[in-house]
């Protein structure tokens, strides 16, 4: 049993968060190594400090400096992370280099472009017979062949963006937000777009997956306005080939940007204010849960996506 009633409240986030921080004494390397935003490292910190009833660390010039609490807790937060990852461990262990391995993954243009690379990358370096099949993500999670398992993993966006299942296990792997990218010689001079600024530009519209609705039409609908959108597109990258040259405006996850939009072409301002963000989350069926090989490529997959892009 618990001593206090305020402990119930922590999850295994607000723990990692504990680990990392004290290991790293920076709310913005956390922020980076765990794929959160920094107002969730804060959140989690402020659920510890309540649970623990100490400020297990104080904000100096040098970074984050645990407190004498804080420095008795390390070792035995660790110890309960390790004990939650034997928990785990019990399903069917499952060795990759003993027999080839083939996966089959439905997951929109964001995870190619971002996850599976590093993924890829994992495998290639330890030399691992596996292979990685992606199938495209079109209007919503293909529940049933993720129940026949002919797919393995469902990556799709969040939150509520898609049917719930209760039969499904989910985990979220990352947050992202939007931004607004131009041709450099387009862009506008201010930081931000205002909300008249933005659907007053004409837009191309990248689709990461066949649907009637989308975040940023859905977003305006709310506040009674719409954008005029001029050409739509099947990825990322044709989005911006489009808008080379033009007044046109893409909107895009700010990782994507980062990654595709070159610096030399493109330029960007942040959303109007109020603009959502999302995440990336993993989905699998139940019956995958304990099996050796589904869970050993959840791990993959979220160590893909603990890692930092390489330099």
């Amino acid at each position: 049993m618990l001593n206090s009633n305020l402990l119930r409240k922590l999850d295994m986030q607000d723990l990692m968060v504990f680990i990392a921080v004290y290991e790293q004494r920076s709310v913005t390397e956390v922020s980076e190594t765990l794929c959160v935003s920094q107002s969730t490292v804060s959140y989690c910190l402020k659920k510890l400090r309540t649970g623990f009833e100490d400020v297990l660390f104080i904000n100096t010039r040098a970074g984050m400096r645990p407190t004498c609490k804080a420095s008795t807790m390390y070792t035995h937060v660790l110890k309960i992370l390790e004990s939650i990852n034997l928990c785990h461990a019990v399903a069917p262990t499952f060795d990759p280099t003993l027999q080839p391995a083939t996966f089959n993954i439905c997951a929109p243009e964001y995870f190619e472009q971002l996850i599976l690379p590093r993924l890829l990358k994992r495998i290639d370096l330890a030399d691992w017979p596996v292979m990685v099949n992606m199938h495209k993500f079109e209007t919503d999670i293909p529940a049933e062949a993720l129940r026949d398992g002919s797919l393995d993993l469902v990556i799709c966006f969040g939150p509520s963006f898609h049917r719930n299942h209760t039969d499904f296990k989910s985990r979220m792997l990352l947050e992202d937000d939007l931004v607004c990218v131009f041709d450099k010689r387009a862009a506008p001079r201010e930081p931000r777009l205002s909300l008249q600024a933005f659907t007053e530009r004409r837009h191309v519209f990248p689709t990461p997956w066949t649907s009637a609705t989308n975040m940023v039409d859905g977003w305006l609908a709310q506040q009674a306005q719409k954008r005029q959108i001029v050409a739509r597109s099947n990825s990322y990258g044709a989005a911006l080939k489009m808008i080379a040259g033009t007044d046109f405006i893409v909107t895009l996850p700010r990782r994507i940007q980062q990654l595709l939009a070159s610096d030399a072409i493109f330029s960007h301002c942040e959303a109007p204010n109020g603009l959502p963000g999302f995440t990336l989350d993993m989905q699998w069926s139940q019956h995958a849960d304990q099996d050796g090989a589904n869970a050993w490529l959840r791990e993959q997959v979220v160590q893909a996506c603990f890692e930092r892009e390489a330099a």
